[in-house]
C-alpha cells in the first residue's frame, strides 16, 4: 500500500497563510472547532455521506489498531489528507537491521522508506486523516496549541453505529490473529503499548526442567486453551488461571514462558513493571487483556511491583471479572520479596513453581540439544555434564559459546579449562572478591588511599 494523499494537489486542509492577517493568527490557525468542521466537510464531500463524531472512552485500542495497520501495510486503510501545513506529517524511528535473521522476513512500515543506518521513515498518526473506505470510518489525531507546545485531540468519524461496530469487530479479529507479542511498558508519561515479533520462538522440546513439573505446567496451559473449555464448564471452575515461576536467574523461567507463548493458540502480552507502575496502568493492562481473552498475560520480575500499588494489584486479581479468560504468568528471581498474599492463593497465583538448578541428566540433555557434540567427542559429554555441577542453563549456554569460539580460533576446545575458569569467576561472584592478586581485601577505598 502506498500512503499517498488522495488529494495530491491540495494535501493540507488548513494552511498557515490563510490566517496570517488575523490578529490572533496562531490561535485561529489551531482553532479546534474549525479543524473538526473542515475534516467532517471534507469526508462528506469525498465519500458522499455524512460522518458522525465518536469518542473511545475506555482505552486507546482503536488507535493502537490503526498504528498496527499502518505499520503492517494493511491495504484497507488509506492516508486521505494531512491537516496543518506547518506540523510534521511523517516520522522516523529506529528499525532493526533487516539482514538479521530474526528480522529478515519483516515488512517495512506502510508508506515508509527503509533508510540505511537502521531507520524507517513513515507516515505519522498525528496531523493526518486515515480512512477505512470499506467501512466509512476515519481517524484524525488533531494537533492543538497548548501552554507548553502542541498537544492533540483524537477524533473518530463513522457513517453509522452499525458500520463502526462492524469495523471494530473486524479490527479486533485482526489483532487476535496477529502472532506478534503485545508489550505493555509503564513509563513516566503513562502506559506505552507496542507490538514485537517474538525473538527465536522456543518449542516445547527446547524447555529443560523436571519432566513431571514440565508436564504439569503444559497440561494446565493446554486445558485452559482447549476449544471446548470442558474442564471449566464441567467442574464449575472460574475461567482464569495464575502460575508463579520462581528461582535463581538463568534456570529457564524465561525460556519456559517463551515456549508457552510460542505454542499456545492465543494472544500473548508482556507487561514490564517499572517504578512508574500505578493503579491506573494496572487497570489499563487488565482492561486490555480481558478484551483479548482468552489470552496469556506475562508479568516478569513481579517482585518489582511498587509498594504503593500492591494492594490495588491484589484487589484487581480478586475481581470477579477482571481476570476472566486470562492465563496469568508471573516470574521472579527473588521470591522472598513477593507479597505472601500472592503466593499459592487461589484466584491470584493458584500455584507457585520453583525452577531449580538443572540436574546432571538435564545438563547432559541441554548440552546435547545445543549441539555440543559438534565441538567435542560425544562420548565426552557425560563428563562435561558432571563437571558443570551448579551451573545454570544460562551458564551452560555461555560455556557452549566459549567452547565454540575457542574451537573456531585454535582448532581445539579445552572444556575442562573453560569450566575451571567459569567456576573461578562464579566463586568470585559469590565471595565478592574480584581481584586475584588482592584476595582477602575488601573492595572499596582503604584509609589513607
Amino acid at each position: 500500500m502506498t500512503l499517498l494523499s488522495e488529494k495530491a494537489l491540495h494535501p493540507f486542509l488548513i494552511r498557515r497563510n490563510d490566517y496570517a492577517a488575523e490578529p490572533a493568527g496562531m490561535q485561529a490557525y489551531f482553532d479546534y472547532t474549525m479543524a473538526v468542521r473542515r475534516i467532517a466537510d471534507w469526508l462528506c464531500e469525498r465519500y458522499g455521506c455524512e460522518f458522525h463524531l465518536y469518542y473511545q472512552e475506555d482505552s486507546d485500542d482503536a488507535w493502537d489498531g490503526l498504528a498496527d495497520d499502518i505499520r503492517s501495510g494493511y491495504p484497507g486503510v488509506t492516508h486521505a489528507i494531512s491537516l496543518f501545513d506547518l506540523v510534521e506529517t511523517r516520522m522516523f524511528k529506529y528499525a532493526p537491521d533487516p539482514t538479521h535473521e530474526a528480522d529478515r522476513d519483516s515488512k517495512p512500515e506502510a508508506g515508509g522508506t527503509p533508510v540505511s543506518g537502521g531507520h524507517d521513515i513513515c507516515m505519522a498518526v498525528r496531523n493526518n486523516v486515515f480512512v477505512y473506505p470499506a467501512h466509512r470510518v476515519a481517524f484524525a489525531r488533531v494537533p492543538r496549541l497548548t501552554q507548553f507546545g502542541l498537544g492533540y485531540e483524537d477524533l473518530i468519524f463513522a457513517q453509522s453505529d452499525a458500520q463502526l461496530g462492524c469495523f471494530l469487530s473486524e479490527m479486533r479479529e485482526r489483532q487476535l490473529s496477529d502472532r506478534q507479542l503485545l508489550v505493555f511498558t509503564d513509563t513516566r508519561d503513562g502506559l506505552e503499548r507496542s507490538r514485537e515479533t517474538a525473538e527465536r520462538p522456543v518449542d516445547r522440546e527446547g524447555v529443560f526442567m523436571d519432566e513431571s513439573l514440565k508436564e504439569q505446567i503444559f497440561r494446565s496451559v493446554d486445558t485452559f486453551f482447549a476449544d471446548d473449555r470442558s474442564f471449566y464448564q464441567t467442574y464449575g471452575v472460574p475461567y482464569k488461571r495464575g502460575i508463579l515461576l520462581y528461582g535463581k536467574p538463568g534456570n529457564g523461567k524465561t525460556t519456559l514462558v517463551k515456549s508457552i507463548s510460542a505454542t499456545v493458540n492465543a494472544p500473548v502480552a508482556y507487561w514490564q513493571i517499572t517504578e512508574f507502575t500505578g493503579s491506573e496502568s494496572i487497570q489499563q493492562v487488565f482492561d486490555a487483556a480481558v478484551k483479548l481473552a482468552p489470552m496469556v498475560l506475562v508479568v516478569e520480575d513481579i517482585d518489582s511491583m511498587p509498594d504503593s500499588c500492591r494492594s490495588y494489584f491484589l484487589n484487581t486479581l480478586d475481581g470477579a471479572t477482571s481476570r476472566e479468560g486470562i492465563f496469568l504468568i508471573g516470574t521472579t528471581n527473588y521470591p522472598e520479596k513477593i507479597d505472601p498474599a500472592l503466593m499459592n492463593r487461589a484466584g491470584r497465583f493458584d500455584r507457585a513453581y520453583e525452577v531449580k538448578l538443572p540436574s546432571e541428566p538435564l545438563r547432559l540433555a541441554y548440552l546435547t540439544y545445543k549441539g555440543a557434540g559438534r565441538l567435542t567427542d560425544e562420548s565426552g559429554l557425560p563428563e562435561i555434564a558432571r563437571l558443570t555441577e551448579g551451573f545454570t542453563f544460562a551458564q551452560l549456554a555461555e560455556l557452549y559459546v566459549s567452547a565454540a569460539l575457542e574451537l573456531h580460533q585454535t582448532g581445539k576446545a579445552d572444556w575442562q579449562l573453560l569450566i575451571a575458569g567459569m567456576k573461578t569467576d562464579l566463586s568470585k561472584g559469590r565471595s565478592r572478591e574480584w581481584m586475584s592478586e588482592s584476595a582477602g581485601r575488601r573492595l572499596g577505598f582503604a584509609a589513607g588511599d
